[in-house]
């Protein structure tokens, strides 16, 4: 949506986060001070419940390894997705052949059955049954037929986006906007608004990214602003505090994943409010705010 590059995003972006998570983190060691917790964890039973179904050794740590290196080696990120699927087939082939007659609903182990059963964990819903009922839902996974939801949902963003910006409705919001945003600060705290607004009417995280990035990707280069500056404040300010609105898709899946309403958990979710925060100070301070013109040298 910004326009700019992968690898230069994720290394601009720990700029802010990095601060934001170590304040977190002292935020967090100092509450553990003043809380008391009681109960045991035992996790004897669920270790025990996972050996029965899986085959657990070492090498199956090569394919998030591969994975790994493939990222610091800047690999584009369809290949390394690919690599790493195609990895996870062959080490499913070779170890958990049990898991693949299980997934294709089959009595014995062959070419065919292998076959379907590396399929139907890539692409479609599958669910591996343990003798202990708190590790079924961690072994459930929706496969690719499970993102569809998420796809479309992007798909429908950007064309949003697209006819907002075809009919002119963006170029009029932004120019409202900019002409408050006189100085790059007011440009930087514009984005954020606007991301933030977005969460709290249009209730998703996804409109929050694609509709501000292009909104205002123009306006960031006229003002000679490398567009890593845009794609760091849409997710500041856009992808992290998505999960803090109730009617939110992202605080609806949380607080359904977790059992904890977002009014719960919000307090606690310093990263999330803190990220918004981070990236105005640095706009106001004029910390590491990079210039197009130094971006293409």
């Amino acid at each position: 949506m910004a326009g700019g590059e992968l690898f230069s995003h994720i290394r601009y972006m720990t700029l802010t986060t990095v601060p934001s998570i170590i304040i977190t983190l002292i935020v967090f060691f100092i509450i553990s001070f003043t809380q008391t917790t009681s109960g045991n964890t035992d996790v004897g039973l669920l270790m025990l419940a996972i050996k029965e179904k899986f085959n657990i050794n070492l090498g199956l740590f090569l394919v998030p390894a591969v994975v790994v290196y493939l990222i610091i080696r800047k690999a584009p990120p369809l290949i390394a997705l690919l690599i790493g699927t195609l990895l996870g087939g062959l080490f499913a082939l070779l170890f958990q052949k049990n898991i693949l007659i299980e997934i294709s609903q089959a009595d014995s182990f062959g070419f065919d059955i292998a076959y379907k059963g590396i399929m139907n964990a890539i692409t479609v819903a599958t669910e591996i049954k343990t003798t202990n009922p708190l590790l079924n839902d961690l072994f459930s996974s929706g496969g690719m037929e499970g993102m569809l939801g998420t796809i479309w949902l992007i798909i429908c963003a950007m064309v949003f986006g697209g006819i907002m910006d075809a009919i002119g409705a963006l170029t009029r919001i932004s120019n409202a906007l900019l002409s408050w945003a006189e100085t790059s600060f007011q440009l930087f705290a514009s984005t954020v608004a606007s991301c933030m607004a977005i969460n709290l009417t249009a209730s998703d995280q996804y409109l929050s990214i694609v509709i501000p990035g292009k909104m205002f990707a123009k306006a960031y280069k006229e003002r000679g602003l490398a567009p890593k500056n845009l794609s760091r404040t849409l997710e500041d300010s856009g992808t992290v505090t998505s999960v803090l609105i109730p009617w939110n898709t992202c605080g609806a899946y949380q607080s359904g994943v977790l059992g904890v309403s977002v009014g719960d958990y919000f307090f606690y979710a310093i990263f999330n409010w803190l990220s918004p925060f981070m990236t105005l100070l640095y706009a106001a301070l004029k910390i590491k705010i990079a210039s197009l013109k130094a971006e293409k040298v």
